[in-house]
C-alpha cells in the first residue's frame, strides 16, 4: 500500500513516496520515491493539470438543435419539400427542403434573419448534425428556395407533414381548436411582394411593424398544429372567421382523411348552424391509435405561436373547429369551466 512519509532535515520536511507491504508475514518498504517539499509537489500538480487542457475549446449550443433537426428527420420535411416541387433551384447548393428545414430550425431554436444565419449556425453543433459547407448557407439561397415554392404546393407540403405527424404520433385527431392570431414580420414598408404582409392592430404591440393574419388548427390532444390559413395582417379575426371556417373544415378533415383516422364533425353542420344547436356541442374523443402522444406533443409545441400556447380548451364547435361566436379562446374556456361546474352541481343535488 502506498502512503506519503515525511521527513525533516534542518527544520524543514521533505515528502516520500513510500509503499510497503508484507515479507515472510513481517510489513517492510517495498519501494521509496523524493516527491520534494509540499511547495514542489504543489508546483508539479499545477503543471501536470495545465498540460492536460486543451489549448482552445468552443462552446456550441446542442440540446434543442438536436431536438428539433431529430424532429424534421422523423417527420422527413426536407423529403417532403423536395418531392413536392421538384427539382433543385438553380445554382443552389442544396435542395429546396433542406433550406426549408434550416429555415424552420431556426425559427424554432434562435430566430434571425437569413442574411445572420451562418453566424448563428456557426455557434451551433448543427455542422455535427447536417454535414453542410459554410458556402452553401448564404442568404441568396434560402430566399431562391423560398421563391421555388408556390402557394399550392406549401398547402400540398403542409397536408403530408400533418398526414405524417398523425401517424408518426398516434395524436387524437377528433376535437381541434381554431386560434386566430397575427404576428409581425419585418417586411419593408416599400416592399410589394408580399401583399398578405400589411399594417393592422398587432397582438405584439409592434404597430411599426407590417403583420400577417394566421388562423391555425391545433388537436386539443397536445396542441399540434394541423392545418392553417394566412390572410392580410389589416384585417381583423372576426371578419375573417366566416370565411375562412369552411376552407380549414376541409382541410382539416382531408388531413384526417389521409392519415386514415376519424375526423371531428363527421356529418356534423355547416359554420352557419344556430348558436345553442347539436353541431355547437363538444366532439367526443375518437379511438384513434395512440402511442405516446405526451412526449411527441412536448416535442413540437414550440412551433405554436406563443400568443396560443397553453390555451387549447374544450370548447363549442362545428365540425370539430370552435364555433361562429365563440372564436375568443380565453371566453370559450370561461364558459366551458361555468357550464362543466353547473354540471357537477346539479348532479351533486340529484337535479
Amino acid at each position: 500500500m502506498a502512503s506519503l512519509y515525511p521527513k525533516k532535515v534542518s527544520g524543514k520536511t521533505y515528502w516520500y513516496l513510500r509503499e510497503m507491504g508484507r515479507i515472510d508475514g513481517k510489513p517492510k518498504m517495498i519501494s521509496e520515491r523524493y516527491l520534494g517539499t509540499a511547495a514542489d509537489i504543489a508546483a508539479a500538480m499545477e503543471t501536470r493539470e495545465a498540460a492536460a487542457l486543451p489549448e482552445r475549446t468552443r462552446h456550441l449550443a446542442f440540446g434543442d438543435v438536436a431536438a428539433a433537426w431529430g424532429i424534421l428527420e422523423d417527420l422527413g420535411v426536407a423529403a417532403v419539400i423536395d418531392e413536392v416541387t421538384g427539382s433543385r433551384p438553380a445554382g443552389a447548393a442544396l435542395s429546396a427542403g433542406t433550406y426549408l428545414a434550416l429555415a424552420a430550425l431556426n425559427r424554432l431554436v434562435a430566430p434571425c434573419s437569413k442574411a445572420a444565419f451562418a453566424d448563428w449556425w456557426k455557434t451551433t453543433a448543427g455542422d455535427r448534425l447536417a454535414k453542410i459547407p459554410a458556402p452553401a448557407l448564404d442568404h441568396r439561397y434560402f430566399w431562391d428556395a423560398m421563391h421555388s415554392v408556390t402557394l399550392e404546393q406549401l398547402e400540398e407540403i403542409s397536408r403530408t407533414i400533418a398526414v405524417r405527424i398523425v401517424g408518426l404520433s398516434g395524436v387524437d385527431v377528433s376535437s381541434v381548436a381554431l386560434d386566430m392570431t397575427n404576428f409581425a414580420t419585418f417586411t419593408g414598408t416599400a416592399n410589394g411582394k408580399a401583399p398578405v404582409a400589411q399594417r393592422g392592430k398587432a397582438k405584439q404591440k409592434r404597430s411599426d411593424l407590417r403583420l400577417v393574419g394566421l388562423g391555425l388548427v391545433v388537436t386539443r390532444d397536445g396542441g399540434i398544429p394541423l392545418t392553417w390559413h394566412a390572410y392580410p395582417g389589416d384585417r381583423p379575426d372576426v371578419t375573417q372567421f366566416p370565411a375562412m371556417i369552411d376552407q380549414l373544415l376541409t382541410q382539416y378533415q382531408a388531413v384526417a382523411a389521409a392519415a386514415g383516422v376519424r375526423s371531428a364533425g363527421a356529418g356534423a353542420a355547416n359554420s352557419s348552424a344556430p348558436a345553442g344547436s347539436a353541431s355547437e356541442r363538444s366532439v367526443a374523443p375518437g379511438s384513434g391509435p395512440r402511442r405516446n402522444t405526451a412526449a411527441f406533443s412536448r416535442r413540437l409545441r414550440p412551433t405554436m405561436p406563443a400568443s396560443f400556447a397553453g390555451r387549447v380548451t374544450t370548447a363549442p364547435t362545428v365540425g370539430g373547429l370552435v364555433a361562429p361566436g365563440s372564436w375568443v379562446p380565453e371566453r370559450v374556456a370561461s364558459e366551458a369551466v361555468h357550464r362543466s361546474q353547473q354540471a357537477k352541481l346539479a348532479g351533486a343535488l340529484g337535479t
